[in-house]
C-alpha cells in the first residue's frame, strides 16, 4: 500500500499508528521500524552479546510483530510491545544456543571464550567505536587476569588462554586435574565479578545502532514484507 499524503507519522497515536502498518503502509512501517531499532538492538545485544545474532533477533520480532499487529490494542506503547516481543526473540535465541553448547562441551563456554568471540568478531575494518571499545575490552581482561592470585591466573591463563587440556594442566603446574577445575572455577567467578562493572561502563556508549545499520535493517524488513 502507498503511503498516505502529507501525513505526520509522528503526531499518531500508537493505535493509529498500528493500524496504518496493518494495511501495509509503507511509510508507516518504516517510521516505526526506524523509530525502534536502536532500542530493539540494544536489547536484544544485551541478551545475545553478538551484532550478527542481535540484528537477525530485531529483524525476527518485527516480522512477528508485524504479522500480529492487527492484535494490538494499545494497552502498553507499541516500543514497549515490540521491546516485549524482541526480548522474547533473544531469549529463544540464547535457549538455543545454550542447548548447542550444552551438546558439544561438557564444561560449558567459559567467561573468557565468551569474550573472544565478542572480540572476534569485528570486521577487519571495524567501526571506529568497536575498534574502541574492543581495543577497552582487551585492556580490562588483561587487568582483571593480572589481578587474580597466582594459582588462580596459572590455571587460568593455561586453560583459557593457552588452551590446554585439564590433564595436561594439571601435569604442568604438578597438580591434580580436580584442583585444575576448581581453580578454574573460581578464577571464573572472580574475574565474573571484577569484569561486570568495568564492562558496563565500556559499553554503555557503544555499539549505537544508527546511521546505516540502522537503515540496512529497516530495509531488511521493508523487503521483508513485500514493500520495498
Amino acid at each position: 500500500m502507498t503511503a498516505q499524503p502529507h501525513l505526520d507519522y509522528r503526531a499518531l497515536d500508537d493505535v493509529a499508528l498500528a493500524r496504518l502498518c496493518v494495511r501495509r503502509d509503507r511509510e508507516a512501517v518504516r517510521h516505526v521500524v526506524t523509530s525502534n531499532n536502536q532500542r530493539l538492538f540494544r536489547a536484544a545485544w544485551s541478551i545475545l552479546k553478538d551484532r550478527a545474532e542481535a540484528e537477525e533477533a530485531v529483524q525476527a520480532g518485527y516480522l512477528s510483530a508485524f504479522s500480529a499487529l492487527d492484535k494490538f490494542e494499545g494497552r502498553s506503547s507499541l516500543s514497549t510491545w515490540l521491546t516485549r516481543i524482541v526480548i522474547n526473540e533473544a531469549l529463544g535465541r540464547l535457549r538455543t544456543q545454550r542447548r548447542r553448547r550444552e551438546q558439544l562441551e561438557s564444561e560449558g563456554v567459559t567467561l573468557m571464550e565468551s569474550y573472544r568471540d565478542r572480540l572476534a568478531q569485528a570486521s577487519a575494518e571495524p567501526a571506529p567505536d568497536v575498534t574502541v571499545a574492543r581495543e577497552q575490552l582487551r585492556s580490562l581482561i588483561e587487568k582483571a587476569v593480572a589481578g587474580l592470585s597466582d594459582n588462580f591466573r596459572s590455571v587460568f591463563v593455561l586453560r583459557e588462554i593457552e588452551g590446554l587440556s585439564i590433564e595436561d594442566t594439571a601435569e604442568a603446574l604438578g597438580i591434580p586435574p580436580a584442583t585444575v577445575k576448581t581453580r578454574l572455577h573460581r578464577a571464573r567467578a572472580k574475574l565474573q565479578q571484577a569484569l561486570a562493572p568495568e564492562v558496563k561502563d565500556v559499553f554503555s556508549g557503544s555499539f549505537p545502532f544508527a546511521g546505516a545499520d540502522c537503515a540496512a535493517l529497516t530495509e531488511r524488513v521493508l523487503k521483508a514484507l513485500d514493500l520495498a
